[in-house]
């Protein structure tokens, strides 16, 4: 079992910056890949960015690209999300993910995940 809980969401003005915060806890060896997603409430969760956790490799969505930047810490088990220039729409539920060990790959489909933190909210205000 790996237990995830993000941290770090908060209010923040257009173009400002904000970086979340995730610690595994449990299993921690079991996981491939680790991945932050996001979902507004009836839309589909979106995934933003993943690392490879061995060999750090990344991936991100387009409409994040340049912009936001995930990282890791493996002697803290935390992988982190800076989000910079932030605009309107990435005002979001964001959320921590972790597969199961089976190597999907740098994958941003939701369905290829198997742990999942609460979320945190990111709030874009003017």
């Amino acid at each position: 079992q790996v237990q995830l809980m993000e941290s770090g969401g908060g209010s923040v003005q257009p173009g400002g910056s904000l970086r979340l915060s995730c610690v595994v806890s449990g299993d921690t060896y079991i996981s491939n890949y680790m991945a932050w997603f996001r979902q507004v409430p009836g839309m589909e969760r979106e995934g933003v960015a993943n690392i490879h956790i061995a060999g750090g490799r990344t991936v991100y969505a387009a409409s994040v690209q340049g912009r936001f930047t995930i990282s890791q810490d493996k002697a803290k088990n935390m992988i982190y999300l800076q989000m910079n220039n932030l605009k309107s729409e990435d005002a979001d539920m964001y959320y921590c993910a972790a597969d199961g060990g089976l190597g999907l790959g740098a994958s941003l489909s939701a369905a290829d995940f198997d742990y999942w933190g609460q979320g945190t909210q990111v709030t874009i205000s003017s």
